[in-house]
């Protein structure tokens, strides 16, 4: 599937409620929004459908291989009606027949179908004295499977928040031939002051291609497990920002130049000045298939 050389990128910093219906009403005004003011992508945060609460969180999840899913269908519906490629922050998945819930996002295309189904592989975990304690692994089960998924607008690699602080992902999704890593994510107040920008810069300038960061609006007075850092961003192949929102409810719509990625390329040629001799990738997954 040939790349668009340009095209613009929207990221839409939502409010999240305990209102799933509102939610999603939302969700499709904003995507809407976005869709009219030109951008072909579109970026949801990471859990958007309902609170960031583990004891409620299994009362909101989705059935979405078998076709009940709410939040998926309305994707699919403005996708198709814009013509346009949605990666869909993340809602909480159930899997019926085993019980397991997953944080998963779905990459839906302008002809409504589901490309792509990405499941969080590095589940958060984090333990800071008087400050945070929070354990995923108590609620979700982790994700089996890289996702690298080619849309119409290019090659993209999906992570989910806690997945852009594991540097080999990122470096597996350049190697697949992606040009743009989108996260969904919801860092907290500690981490996301210590981390955010940091993290998002450094898996951009590594591998030398765009990082698209989406989180929930913050709200102090959320019924989630922790107030949200905010900052949704677009990072390009040098570090640079190219759009930012602040912690507000805010969508920013920033452009995507491939050609950047040359030039940085061209200039800084990281791939050949590498020392395969001494240390390399491997793609495990690649491995098992051949």
């Amino acid at each position: 599937m040939p790349q668009a050389a340009q095209y613009k990128i929207a990221l839409c910093q939502l409010p999240v409620t305990a209102d799933k219906h509102g939610n999603i009403a939302r969700a499709r005004a904003r995507i809407e929004a976005a869709a009219a003011a030109g951008a072909e992508l579109v970026v949801l945060p990471e859990i958007w459908s309902c609170p960031y609460a583990m004891q409620t969180m299994r009362s909101y999840a989705e059935d979405i291989d078998g076709g009940r899913s709410p939040s998926v269908s309305m994707l699919s519906e403005v996708a198709a009606a814009r013509k346009i490629t949605i990666v869909g922050g993340s809602i909480p998945e159930m899997v019926p027949a085993s019980g397991q819930l997953f944080n998963t996002c779905c990459v839906v295309g302008p002809d409504g179908e589901i490309k792509a189904k990405h499941r969080k592989l590095h589940l958060f975990g984090i333990d800071i004295p008087r400050d945070i304690t929070f354990r995923e692994s108590d609620t979700f089960t982790a994700g089996q499977e890289p996702t690298v998924v080619d849309t119409d607008v290019g090659r993209i690699g999906i992570g989910i928040c806690h997945d852009i602080r594991f540097p080999e992902l990122a470096m597996l999704y350049r190697s697949r031939g992606a040009h743009l890593i989108c996260y969904p994510s919801a860092f907290n107040m500690s981490t996301g002051q210590l981390l955010w920008d940091l993290m998002q810069k450094s898996r951009a300038v590594d591998n030398q291609l765009f990082v698209a960061t989406c989180s929930p609006a913050r709200d102090p007075n959320s019924q989630s497990d922790f107030v949200v850092w905010g900052n949704s961003s677009l990072i390009g192949p040098f570090g640079e920002v190219l759009a930012a929102a602040g912690h507000e409810d805010a969508t920013v719509i920033g452009e995507i130049d491939l050609c950047l990625i040359e030039a940085v390329r061209e200039s800084l040629p990281l791939e050949t000045q590498g020392r395969g001799d001494l240390y390399r990738l491997i793609d495990v997954q690649r491995e098992r298939s051949s």
